[in-house]
């Protein structure tokens, strides 16, 4: 029984609530990756071609909730959203997303309108999930449309309380959170043989509950970047100065035993692009398996990349999630570099290949291959928490079809 979607219901001079992630990078008030609101454009869409009023709603940054804040408007955005949507006429109603200018551009909608309200954060009720708060946002709503699987992990008042607010009234998923729980998700969980992972990043804490869930279901998993020292540390093998969480030391041995007793095989890197400091000019070598002192492991090794790159090019399905070493640093980007053109070649084979957001979902966009695997996550820490098992009550109170 899959989830109601946007298109499912009649939106036609109806009133369209619809919590997007416009959470979007701002540099002096230029957005430099609008990734996150070209993937909202189908759900937008959805609602203002067939004569809905829509509402948009998202956060932006972190405000500390108590009223406007120049640095975290949502005016960028909204200028970009009228370049993306030419003849669609956009009202962007600055201030507090409750108010009264909100108010009146709402009742102001006309069948095929949009209204964008403001930073949601910039009310403090927002965080809290406040159910007054949630009320006033829910009031004159017709439907609610969840198109947010970037913060679909946290309840706050526009996840959570406003979709509780409106009880009895359509609820539904917008297609891009239809698609990233159909990813990572469903297709995780009926995944067969020729499943691997990639797991890497700077912290085993970060990824050890992803570890855990993923040993029981994958056939291999492929660890990098700087939680491998832990992990190696954790083994017994020196790693000289790279960088290890000694308090996961336990933790780490202990994953590295639950994967001799389970499933999935665990695989560490044999050899190191190490250097002398860390800096793109600093002395370079490569050192394995383990590391000499004063040297530091910055990216996986030759022989590594080799490996992980023949793993990962020929199984049916992958999932990626973290860097395997300092990718925005040239030339310790190479190992990250290979896993993301391997995982294009999984992919031209007929593989199901995902990428799960965060510093992972940024290298495969520098690289310039995101557009050529199935799919790469919009969400960093929702598709963390969806790796590990986790379900949603943002997602859980959606309408379910019959």
């Amino acid at each position: 029984m899959g989830r109601v979607t946007i298109d499912a219901v009649d939106v036609r001079g109806k009133r369209v609530f619809m919590r997007v992630d416009f959470n979007v990078p701002i540099e002096q008030g230029r957005i430099t990756d609008d990734r996150r609101i070209t993937q909202a454009l189908p759900s937008i869409r959805s609602v203002v071609d067939r004569g809905g009023r829509l509402v948009l709603a998202s956060h932006l940054g972190r405000p500390d909730g108590t009223g406007h804040e120049a640095a975290y408007c949502l005016r960028p955005v909204a200028d970009r959203l009228a370049g993306l949507l030419p003849g669609v006429p956009i009202v962007f109603a600055e201030g507090s997303c409750a108010g009264a200018e909100a108010r009146g551009a709402i009742d102001g909608l006309a069948d095929g309108g949009v209204v964008l309200l403001d930073n949601l954060r910039f009310e403090r009720g927002e965080k809290k999930g406040d159910a007054a708060f949630a009320a006033r946002l829910a009031e004159g709503m017709d439907i609610y449309c969840n198109d947010a699987f970037g913060t679909a992990h946290r309840n706050d008042a526009s996840m959570y309380a406003v979709p509780c607010a409106m009880a009895g009234r359509p609820r539904v998923a917008g297609f891009l959170l239809e698609k990233e729980l159909r990813f990572l998700s469903d297709a995780i969980a009926s995944a067969g043989p020729g499943f691997v992972a990639v797991l890497g990043g700077a912290k085993v804490s970060d990824k050890l509950k992803v570890v855990s869930h993923l040993l029981t279901r994958v056939d291999e998993i492929l660890v990098g970047g700087a939680m491998a020292y832990t992990f190696l540390a954790a083994s017994g093998l020196a790693v000289g100065a790279s960088r290890v969480e000694s308090g996961m030391l336990e933790p780490a041995s202990r994953a590295l035993a639950g994967s001799r007793e389970g499933r999935a095989r665990l695989r560490l890197p044999v050899d190191h692009h190490a250097a002398s400091a860390f800096s793109a000019d600093a002395a370079r070598r490569v050192e394995g398996p383990g590391i000499a002192e004063g040297w530091m492991g910055l990216d996986i090794g030759p022989a590594t990349i080799a490996a992980y790159s023949a793993a990962v090019a020929g199984a049916r399905t992958v999932v990626w999630n973290g860097p395997m070493g300092v990718f925005e640093m040239p030339p310790f980007d190479a190992g990250t570099r290979a896993i993301a053109t391997a995982m294009v070649t999984a992919t031209e084979r007929g593989a199901t290949t995902i990428v799960g957001g965060g510093d992972s979902a940024a290298a495969i966009e520098r690289f310039g291959l995101a557009d050529r695997v199935s799919h790469v996550s919009t969400g960093g820490g929702a598709s963390l928490e969806m790796l590990e098992g986790r379900t949603f009550d943002s997602v859980e109170l959606l309408d379910r079809a019959p």
